[in-house]
């Protein structure tokens, strides 16, 4: 099993807690942090703009980043919404199990 984590964003902290719990209730991700109050500067159709975000990491096995992935563009309400794969390269055992142990096979989805 190859544990990854992804990293998304979201127009407000309500929209993440949404995703986060549609996340882990479909067994797509073990755990998602949801981190409020994050300042984005960002080129947006020709001009700079500045807003006001939540970052979400969630915690998942690496053949389920497509079906994740997929599932937040669902929820998002952005156009083009930010998921970012990043691997893991080590970790506490005990704990990469646990990640695994609670996700979905992806057979099962």
């Amino acid at each position: 099993m190859s544990a990854v984590f992804a990293y998304v964003t979201a127009a407000s902290t309500e929209e993440a807690q949404a995703i986060g719990r549609a996340l882990v209730g479909e067994r797509l991700a073990a755990c998602v942090n949801i981190l409020p109050g994050m300042h984005s500067v960002y080129h947006w159709q020709g001009a700079v703009e500045t807003a006001e975000e939540t970052v979400l990491i969630a915690k998942t096995r690496a053949e389920l980043a497509d079906a994740l992935a997929a599932r937040v563009k669902e929820l998002h309400s952005y156009d083009v919404p930010c998921v970012v794969i990043l691997p893991i390269s080590g970790g506490y055992p005990p704990f990469l199990r646990w990640i695994e142990d609670e996700t979905a096979a992806p057979s099962n989805l």
